[in-house]
């Protein structure tokens, strides 16, 4: 059963595929808290629009905290230890965030998992996230943990292959996916944000992503 501090009266376990798991209201009892510490790791590592590779900005505002933060510049993707604006270490993750983030992958079903990364994504309407595969960490055994709060999103969720069928998810304040195993380099992503406002977070959904960058 689910650590009542995280899980929401009405909350419900989806399976969207082997080793992937939606969980319904899963983080909605403390998504308040989740907000404001967002808002104070903002302050130290603030929002950016990483570039990628290619030379293109992101639509999606980011930042990290953690012993390791993942980013994207012409040089590659890649984790670090350090913000590369300030020189210094990322902030430290939140006792709540890796409560949530171990709860989370017990209740999927992956009782070992510890993060040592959160990718923190800020969405505002017409941001997006196109189909990719999280591969930028060392072992794949451990699983991908996102937690959704603020604006409504349609996650994309699709196979092994770019070109597999995708599902579309329609991710709310609170839900966390959880996915690892056979499902672990399934494609995902998230459509266009939609206009709108959110009592708490305003215009702009905030995705929580856990991960094990380090062996």
């Amino acid at each position: 059963m689910m650590d009542d501090l995280f899980s929401g009266l009405e909350s419900a376990n989806e399976e969207m595929a082997q080793g992937a798991w939606l969980l319904r209201r899963y983080a909605l009892r403390n998504a308040s808290d989740l907000l404001k510490q967002i808002n104070a790791i903002s302050v130290s590592a603030p929002f950016r629009h990483m570039v990628t590779p290619g030379g293109f900005s992101m639509s999606v505002a980011m930042t990290n905290c953690g012993p390791f933060g993942w980013v994207t510049d012409r040089k590659g993707y890649r984790y670090q230890s350090t913000d590369p604006e300030s020189g210094k270490p990322w902030p430290a993750m939140p006792d709540a965030f890796l409560s949530l983030a171990v709860n989370a992958a017990k209740d999927a079903g992956y009782p070992d998992f510890v993060p040592d990364a959160c990718l923190i994504n800020r969405y505002e309407p017409g941001a997006k996230m196109s189909l990719h595969q999280d591969k930028d960490e060392k072992d794949f055994t451990n699983p991908i943990v996102s937690v959704s709060v603020g604006l409504p999103a349609t996650f994309q969720f699709g196979g092994i292959s770019r070109s597999d069928p995708v599902r579309k998810y329609v991710l709310s304040h609170g839900d966390v996916v959880v996915w690892g195993g056979p499902s672990r380099l399934f494609f995902h992503g998230i459509t266009a944000l939609k206009e709108g406002s959110h009592e708490e977070a305003g215009r702009a959904r905030f995705n929580l992503t856990f991960r094990r960058a380090a062996l």
